[in-house]
């Protein structure tokens, strides 16, 4: 059951390339935030995001022996 769930929580990883891959969906200047444009501040964002991701399938893979 774990080694199942670590394979599928590796497939996070695949979200940020997707969300930051097609570059046409986020290559606008507005909404501006903080006086970054959308352009930087929507991958700024993925950031945070892609480290949780990170996280999650690191854990849901570790082995404590």
């Amino acid at each position: 059951m774990n080694n199942r769930f670590g394979t599928a929580a590796c497939w996070l990883l695949v979200i940020p390339y997707i969300g930051l891959l097609w570059v046409p969906f986020y290559n606008r200047h507005d909404p501006v935030i903080l006086g970054f444009p959308f352009f930087y501040w929507y991958q700024l964002g993925w950031v945070p995001i892609t480290a949780l991701l990170t996280w999650v399938a690191y854990r849901s893979m570790r082995h404590d022996d």
